[in-house]
């Protein structure tokens, strides 16, 4: 029994100091698609290394050719993938082969580097044809063809007329956003100011739209008074020269006493007093009441406003709209130069590029 218990411990020894050699067994294999490519054919080469996930692997670099008479024309990223729960990795690359000389090629094994160590791949063979040529058909062999000018049509020349078209109008704007940008002379203007309105004119035309809107009708008295009183006030500055809207009902009838002519003093205070209650108070006054007020306010526009028998007529100024350009402008200015330039310079390019290509 202590001899089996000795042979069972040795086994399980050495079964795990093999373990980790296992788990690190690197194995590197080639492969090809095809051994036999005619001239020009192209073929995929495929390299796979299985090593320990913790190895440091380093596969072959190659610059375009992989031996004497085999070129690489394609090579794809390495795909890594991971087995045994991530303790082994599977390395693939694959290049794309072609050659231009027929022969038989020993393709040597690929070497990397894994914690480095070199390891090798087995070798690969390709067989490069030329393309059958049947010589007993004479006829069928072309001598090489000369070189055949083409004729230019208009379509040849169709960039070039639109890259000439571009150059003028980028030419055209660079010349007038100049001078602009030279001219800094004020910009004149010539406007034609309407005659002012008389007072009483505008005063009794804004009557008449408040009584066209009959806004009492619509329970909004307040509005109603508000407007007629403010019409009356705006009235009394252009007439009497006195400040009647910073100015209350008892300020506005003081100041209208002072005047020569005084009977229509008593209706107005009433219009005012009922203006005050309304706007203050929350008073409704009766409809007759509102339409008597509005007749009130008219006839004391018509009794004291003065007339005026020269006719009016429009004056037409020269004004200046604006002087000189702001810094924001002349900086706009400038960068549409610079950008019609840069414009103006790439179909200059255009345009020769063509010609070259076309003539040259």
């Amino acid at each position: 029994m202590k001899k089996f218990l000795i042979k069972y411990i040795g086994v399980v020894l050495i079964t795990l100091c093999l373990a980790p050699q296992a788990m690190a067994q690197v194995t590197i294999n080639a492969s090809i698609d095809s051994l036999q490519l005619y001239i020009g054919e192209q073929t995929k080469v495929k390299l796979e290394v299985s090593c320990s996930a913790n190895s440091k692997l380093v596969m072959p670099a190659y610059e375009g050719v992989l031996m004497p008479g085999i070129e690489i024309v394609g090579e794809v990223k390495a795909d890594t993938q991971y087995l045994n729960k991530k303790q082994q990795m599977l390395v693939s690359q694959e290049y794309t082969i072609t050659s231009f000389d027929s022969a038989f090629y020993y393709i040597p094994p690929f070497e990397v580097l894994i914690d480095s160590q070199s390891y090798s791949s087995n070798h690969l063979a390709l067989n490069v044809y030329h393309f059958p040529i049947d010589t007993t058909n004479v006829e069928a062999i072309f001598p090489i063809k000369d070189i055949v000018k083409v004729k230019l049509t208009i379509a040849d020349f169709g960039m070039i007329l639109l890259a000439l078209g571009l150059l003028a109008l980028c030419t055209a704007f660079i010349v007038y956003l100049t001078m602009r940008a030279i001219d800094e002379k004020p910009i004149l203007k010539r406007v034609t100011i309407a005659p002012k309105l008389p007072a009483h004119q505008v005063a009794l035309k804004e009557m008449n739209r408040i009584k066209e809107e009959k806004s009492w009708q619509r329970d909004d008295v307040k509005q109603y008074y508000t407007e007629l009183t403010d019409t009356l006030r705006v009235y009394m500055e252009e007439r009497f020269g006195f400040n009647a809207m910073e100015m209350t009902s008892d300020e506005i009838i003081t100041q209208l006493n002072e005047q020569p002519d005084k009977e229509w003093i008593g209706e107005l205070r009433t219009l005012f007093t009922m203006s005050d209650l309304v706007k203050f108070a929350k008073y409704k006054p009766l409809i007759n009441e509102n339409d008597m007020n509005l007749i009130t306010a008219i006839d004391f526009v018509n009794k004291t406003k003065i007339e005026d028998t020269t006719p009016a007529t429009p004056v037409t100024q020269e004004i200046v709209v604006k002087k000189g350009r702001s810094k924001q402008e002349r900086a706009l200015l400038h960068g549409g130069i610079i950008l019609l330039g840069l414009c103006g310079v790439a179909a200059l390019y255009v345009v020769l590029s063509r010609i070259i290509h076309l003539f040259f």
